[in-house]
């Protein structure tokens, strides 16, 4: 099974004027990395090395010079240009010949998730991703804010409901999907809804009525955060501060995270280092390459993406 990711990227984040008037939210910092940097490295570190960036027109020109190719990761990234914000499901009507029938995983550039067992949880969503999709929920205090689950007894999906403004649950979608090949086929039949986009709510919609709708849930400790607003975009960025600092590991670093997966090697970490500026970033990938030639194998690839 050949995996392949797509981050949507592009919008207008009017709700973070004036800082995203020159240049989309994707490139607002998250503490030391650019907003993309944590979906790439999550893709990447789940074992994706095709990836589709959905961009908007003016920012392409600017994610090829931070990403390029993604050579430099051992990966293979490629863009596409979303004109006209559509919706979350446009996504998948855009990037169909990229997907080309496989199962892609989709990741919103505005979700940052952080906490013990993300990437086992998506490995699980690939391993059901053959046939149906998967849906990755969080309990959430403002469910009225979100697409919002609702289970039975059984712990089973029984509803999707976009933004309900009478309470259903307390068990929001987040921004992370995994899709079977189906999808592209599925969203071409999706109408756009009040506001005009093509929601990814109703393309659940459909696989739940065809029974091929599959969950997992995040524990209560595990950390989501819709950057939508300064407000949760300080708050992760602190997050990943006080992380970083107390426990001497580099997050959403998708070089880290490329290594992890072994698309490239102690080297690739060294010429990064070269090349990012940052001392202390750059001596993160050092001391990360430095680790993986030490006896004890037991701390050798032990930092976080």
């Amino acid at each position: 099974m050949k995996k392949k990711g797509i981050i949507l990227a592009a919008g207008n984040a009017t709700r973070l004027y004036p800082g995203t008037i020159p240049f989309g939210k994707p490139f607002l910092p998250i503490y030391d990395k650019p907003m993309i940097f944590y979906p790439l490295s999550i893709l990447l570190q789940s074992g994706v090395r095709d990836i589709l960036i959905v961009t908007a027109p003016r920012d392409k020109a600017l994610f090829h010079a931070l990403l390029g190719d993604g050579s430099q990761f051992g990966a293979a990234i490629s863009y596409i240009e979303q004109p006209v914000a559509r919706g979350i499901a446009d996504a998948f009507i855009l990037g169909e010949s990229f997907i080309d029938g496989d199962p892609v995983c989709l990741v919103l550039c505005d979700n940052f998730f952080y906490g013990e067992g993300l990437d086992e949880a998506i490995e699980k969503g690939w391993k059901n991703a053959g046939t149906g999709a998967t849906i990755f929920c969080q309990h959430v205090s403002n469910p009225s804010c979100y697409g919002v689950v609702s289970f039975n007894n059984s712990d089973k999906v029984i509803g999707l409901t976009e933004k309900p403004q009478t309470f259903i649950s307390n068990w929001a979608a987040t921004g992370l999907y995994i899709y079977d090949g189906r999808a592209c086929a599925l969203a071409k039949t999706l109408a756009p809804s009040k506001r005009g986009e093509l929601e990814i709510t109703d393309l659940n919609n459909l696989y739940l009525e065809q029974e091929e709708l599959r969950s997992i849930k995040f524990h209560k400790d595990f950390l989501w955060f819709d950057l939508g607003t300064y407000a949760s975009i300080l708050e992760a960025g602190n997050l990943v501060a006080k992380i970083e600092s107390r426990d001497h590991v580099r997050i959403g670093c998708p070089y880290i995270a490329a290594y992890q997966a072994g698309y490239i090697d102690e080297q690739g970490l060294l010429d990064a280092a070269k090349t990012v500026g940052n001392p202390v970033y750059a001596a993160s990938l050092r001391n990360t390459a430095a680790m993986s030639l030490m006896p004890d194998e037991s701390i050798s690839k032990d930092n976080r993406i």
